[in-house]
């Protein structure tokens, strides 16, 4: 991405004032402009287009940014971010849609973010889970709507709440609870009143033995394998519809997909209905293929040797 060179960028000690400063001195375009902007962009690819559009969007982008401020991550780092996914969304809009580019790029600007956080925030990784992933983005929500946020921890019964609106474990509220409020707090420390302990003493290992682990990632290949094979036969917009509404951990809604494409909630539904008859029918003729090809293997198998000719048979040494 050579527009990256053309972003202001943050002094070394990190400098919001100074950066904000600076980006406030791009103009902003009206519609008009943004059109015309846009239009020949997409016609020629002149980059010198797309930095006005990346230059007049990037306050969109502190803003967006600082609604992560609490995560304890540079507020330099995510604002970076947010530009990488800014750049995406003026390299694919297409103003023939009929909605504002800004509209476009929050989709683009928080995916990086929350990608960029996902992958940096925590020593203990968090995301790798659903779950995981949704009390993350929900939890600060809920406990402000709680009045949690001035008694420190969760209790039981607020983490018991929160919990049920989300469809998780209290236990697992009450980790992430404890992750979002301490950080990464090394596991070495000492706690209890006589400081005779460890953080690391108090871990359960609930983590699956290796077996268990081997076969469940044996399944999840096999079925990332099937859905992406799958999905070749579903045109672009079926493709984003169904990664945006079946593929995330945080489904978009059909209102949200609908101002995306420009297309009324029940299109969006139909396109969706259609998209997974489609996909669910290639991945049955797929998973057929598969049960015959075993089937082949089978019957080869159980077939006597007299079936074979000689030039059919390896021999088992010299």
């Amino acid at each position: 991405m050579s527009f990256i060179s053309a972003l202001p960028a943050f002094s070394q000690d990190g400098n919001l004032p100074g950066y904000l400063a600076r980006i406030r001195s791009y103009p902003l375009l009206t519609p008009e402009e943004e059109m015309d902007l846009a239009t020949r962009y997409a016609e020629t690819r002149d980059e010198r287009l797309a930095d006005r559009m990346i230059t007049s969007h990037l306050r969109l982008v502190v803003k967006m940014a600082m609604q992560y401020r609490r995560y304890g991550l540079p507020m330099a780092d995510i604002i970076a971010e947010g530009n990488l996914g800014l750049i995406k969304a003026v390299q694919k809009f297409e103003p023939s849609r009929g909605f504002r580019l800004s509209t476009y790029a929050m989709w683009w600007i928080r995916a990086s973010i929350n990608e960029y956080i996902l992958n940096s925030w925590s020593l203990v990784k968090i995301g790798t889970v659903s779950t995981q992933k949704r009390i993350f983005y929900n939890l600060r929500k809920l406990k402000a709507q709680l009045g949690a946020y001035e008694d420190g921890p969760l209790k039981d019964e607020q983490a018991s709440r929160i919990a049920a609106i989300l469809n998780v474990r209290k236990d697992d509220v009450l980790a992430m609870d404890a992750r979002l409020s301490g950080r990464d707090s090394s596991l070495n420390a000492l706690i209890g009143e006589d400081g005779d302990s460890e953080r690391i003493d108090l871990l359960m290992d609930d983590s699956p033995n290796q077996e268990e682990t081997f076969v469940s990632l044996q399944e999840r290949s096999r079925s990332h394998t099937l859905v992406h094979t799958a999905m070749a036969v579903l045109n672009d917009r079926e493709k984003q519809i169904i990664t945006a509404r079946r593929l995330q951990d945080d489904p978009a809604t059909l209102e949200s997909l609908g101002e995306h494409y420009g297309l009324s909630r029940e299109r969006v539904r139909q396109i969706e209905v259609r998209a997974m008859e489609k996909l669910e029918g290639k991945i049955r003729e797929l998973v057929n293929r598969e049960k015959q090809g075993i089937r082949r293997a089978l019957d080869t198998f159980r077939k006597p040797l007299s079936a074979f000719t000689s030039d059919q048979m390896t021999p088992v040494c010299c």
